[in-house]
């Protein structure tokens, strides 16, 4: 069982998806600092300085009575919210990354298709002398 085990991770399927699943956390990661540090605040500046990490609603208050001047205001009072900015910044989030998944996979065919048509055109026609020999095999065989 250990011996299947080391064939199965070594195999280079389960690696490239290792290195795919590092990769895309650090992907999601730059991204994520992307929309929260370069994309939500000039849309907040355009939408009167709103910072939409801490767009909030209060369901109950805390020890603290509200208003609650950000998320974690709130939370240290232990009012109960619905953190709906960081929603919108997760969203955003997700947008790009698929966004940026579609265009890889995009790239990754057009590079297949690509070589397949190129490995179709390699393949040359056979010959007038292939074609007669393998005529001649068929015959035999059919003997």
């Amino acid at each position: 069982m250990i011996e299947e085990f080391k064939k199965f991770i070594m195999k280079g399927n389960v690696m490239d998806m290792a290195v795919g699943i590092i990769i895309g956390a650090a992907f999601g990661t730059v991204i994520s600092s992307l929309v929260a540090d370069v994309i939500m605040p000039p849309i907040g500046l355009l939408m009167g300085g709103v910072d939409f990490s801490n767009l909030f609603a209060v369901i109950k208050e805390g020890a603290t009575p509200a208003p609650y001047a950000t998320v974690e205001a709130a939370a240290e009072a232990g009012a109960v919210t619905i953190n709906f900015g960081t929603f919108v910044n997760h969203v955003i989030s997700f947008l790009i990354v698929g966004f940026a998944v579609f265009l890889l996979v995009k790239a990754v065919n057009k590079m297949q298709e690509t070589a397949e048509e190129e490995e179709a055109a390699a393949t040359p026609e056979p010959t007038a002398e292939e074609k007669l020999l393998t005529e001649i095999r068929d015959a035999l065989q059919s003997r």
